[in-house]
């Protein structure tokens, strides 16, 4: 397997350490708006220059469920995706992927994942993206869970009598 610096001298932090923050990091850039993602590109400061490895491209994936989640699987129907791979001047190669056909946002977010695997500019990315667009999606989280709760009728039986 090959491994990641961890930023010190000659120590090697293996990608399993790295690898659940840049997760999160890509699915949180996944649900981020095409705006968000845009306007962080056109504030950033000294902009690599960008290369386009792969895509963007758009197609479909067949969407698969069960029925009570533990059923049988049946294909459900298909859904819009777009990926985009990207080669910074620093070297660092990112990857991208959203449902839907914004190519901009997912060229935009395969950048940001390549300036996120790049320890330098990593603090950056998480302080001025990942962070406020966490909260923002943890805050609308959190408004439809309270909405729907508003919406829930308990259901009870009275017994009456020994009928």
């Amino acid at each position: 397997m090959t491994d990641a610096m961890d930023g010190a001298e000659g120590e090697a932090a293996p990608l399993s350490d790295v690898q659940p923050g840049r997760q999160e990091a890509m699915a949180i850039f996944a649900r981020a708006s095409g705006k968000e993602l845009a306007d962080a590109w056109g504030a950033w400061p000294d902009r690599p220059d960008v290369s386009p490895l792969r895509g963007p491209e758009t197609g479909l994936v067949m969407v698969r469920g069960r029925i009570g989640g533990g059923g049988a699987p049946f294909n459900f129907g298909e859904a819009t995706v777009t990926r985009a791979t990207v080669k910074l001047s620093t070297g660092q190669v990112g990857h991208a992927h959203a449902l839907g056909a914004d190519t901009d946002k997912v060229r935009h977010a395969a950048i940001f994942d390549a300036l996120w695997q790049d320890e330098t500019s990593r603090s950056v990315v998480e302080e001025k993206l990942v962070g406020p667009i966490r909260a923002r999606l943890e805050a609308e989280d959190a408004r439809r869970r309270n909405e729907t709760a508003a919406t829930k009728v308990d259901f009870f039986t009275m017994v009456r009598g020994e009928d």
